[in-house]
């Protein structure tokens, strides 16, 4: 293999850039903590578009450690938080509410809700996940629910709903590309594992329009 691989560690406190060269040993790396915001009890957000941000600036400050150039990247690979939501406009880029992180239990009674409902096995038989707000599935069912014209404008396709990789991927090729893999979609809540594709009887449940949703890969 010839070039470098650049790898995006993206965080739940920070964002970390590391640069690896053809026998995988790291030539370079930077890291950015960001900014934790916690408008209510239990509740945590991130600002999208600083972790955007962290990542910039990480990469070129791995790059010039590295003693390289961009063009000299290879490939990219992301790790990131798993199970925070990042809904934002598919046009503009930006998003559409401060993202509501995976350590967020804002949802924790709906979940109890839909408990009462007797709908944890069908969750668990399609998901292999329990019903609780750890998993972005309720996260994004809650903004759809309480932010003003998101349910409107999602329904007709102007916003994207991704975990963070989704919301990296976008940015980083420009808007061209909005796509999850299936380990990070296996974590919303509303994907079935077994036919590996989201689940139209619980993205129902949750009232989530299939639009906004990213093609797995």
């Amino acid at each position: 293999m010839s070039g470098y691989i650049l790898a995006i560690d993206q965080g739940t406190t920070s964002t970390r850039s590391m640069i690896f060269d053809q026998d995988m040993q790291i030539v370079g790396v930077a890291q950015q903590e960001f900014t934790q915001h916690f408008p209510d009890s239990g509740w945590v957000e991130h600002d999208a578009e600083e972790i955007w941000q962290s990542v910039l600036k990480t990469i070129d400050r791995a790059v010039a450690a590295a003693d390289i150039k961009i063009g000299d990247v290879t490939a990219i690979g992301i790790t990131n938080q798993r199970e925070t939501v990042v809904v934002w406009d598919r046009e503009t880029g930006k998003p559409a509410h401060r993202a509501i992180v995976w350590q967020d239990r804002r949802t924790a009674r709906f979940c109890d809700e839909l408990k009462a409902r007797g709908l944890e096995p069908l969750f668990t038989e399609k998901t292999g996940l329990l019903l609780d707000p750890y998993f972005s599935g309720t996260k994004l069912s809650w903004l759809l629910k309480n932010v003003d014209g998101m349910k409107e404008r999602a329904a007709k396709g102007e916003l994207c709903f991704g975990t963070v990789d989704s919301w990296l991927i976008y940015k980083l090729t420009g808007g061209k590309v909005h796509a999850t893999d299936a380990t990070n979609a296996s974590r919303t809540l509303i994907y079935d594992i077994s036919e590996n594709q989201f689940d139209d009887e619980l993205l129902q449940i949750l009232e989530i329009p299939r639009a906004m949703l990213p093609e797995v890969k």
